[in-house]
């Protein structure tokens, strides 16, 4: 009983917060949402009580990654994008991150918790690519996010929803299911998989072909409705290598369905994501 709440404790303070690069800040040719799903930006937060009933009042963990992205949703062009590890916590109430956001635990408890969080979205250029050419640039906008976390131990389930202000506009949510697989005191892996809707309004920026991008790619014209967009699955690794030091890798693999799967703006429905970034917790 006593190793496992020691190695619960370990997980706690090294894991659930150094997923956090695959939300890199910087300035892409075209970015829309990572195949990364959620509970890949807050893997473990909901665990915290269960293992660290007393945290500090303040928690702080900064490092810097990157990640390997593609250019848009169907796109079979990856770049990569570093970016800063940032992630402070503020008792079980407030929260700053580059994977999270700018958020509020409103409701918290030994196994849950639920709030608001205002996100972004980088939005696309249309750059070069073929696909993207005639089709509208979506502006860098804001993203107020409702979400939710619930512990069925060692499952954790989470589910959330989010609206962007600007850029490709609309509603898009997901449910996710996630646990640790695999951990000693050096080394821990989460693996989970979740599913994403989203509105006529996002799938038609995101997929849709007007008369203008018709014209101007060849495509044939496509107005999708709102539904399932994909599914995916994914891991988040961390390595603790010295007191304070950390390395945390993440991987995600995602697949276009339905409306969103068939667009002929898809050049792959198979999407997938990578990030590794070196952190410090300041505890």
């Amino acid at each position: 009983m006593q190793l496992g709440r020691s190695l619960g404790a370990v997980l706690i303070r090294f894991i659930i917060t150094g997923s956090l690069c695959v939300a890199a800040i910087g300035t892409a040719q075209a970015q829309t949402p990572s195949p990364l799903g959620e509970w890949q930006y807050s893997a473990g937060i909901a665990l915290k009580k269960r293992f660290d009933p007393d945290p500090p009042h303040w928690e702080k963990i900064i490092g810097f990654g990157g990640e390997f992205l593609p250019r848009f949703e169907g796109s079979d062009n990856y770049y990569f994008e570093p970016g800063p590890t940032i992630d402070i916590r503020y008792r079980d109430l407030a929260f700053f991150s580059t994977g999270e956001g700018l958020g509020v635990n409103l409701l918290r408890g030994r196994d849950y918790r639920a709030g608001l969080a205002l996100t972004y979205d980088l939005g696309r250029n249309e750059g070069t690519y073929y696909r993207l050419r005639g089709r509208t640039n979506l502006s860098p906008s804001a993203a107020p996010k409702l979400f939710a976390e619930y512990v069925i131990f060692p499952v954790i389930v989470r589910g959330d929803i989010r609206h962007n202000l600007g850029g490709v506009g609309g509603w898009i949510g997901d449910a996710s299911v996630y646990m640790p697989v695999a951990g000693n005191k050096k080394f821990f892996v989460f693996a989970g998989a979740s599913v994403t809707i989203a509105d006529t309004n996002y799938m038609k920026h995101a997929f849709g072909v007007n008369e203008q991008v018709s014209e101007n790619t060849h495509l044939p014209l496509y107005t999708p409705g709102g539904g399932l967009k994909s599914v995916g699955v994914g891991t988040n690794m961390t390595y603790i290598f010295a007191q304070h030091w950390f390395l945390d890798g993440v991987f995600a693999a995602t697949t276009l369905l339905g409306q969103a799967g068939n667009s002929p703006t898809v050049d792959e429905k198979w999407q997938y994501a990578a990030s590794l970034s070196l952190a410090y917790d300041f505890r």
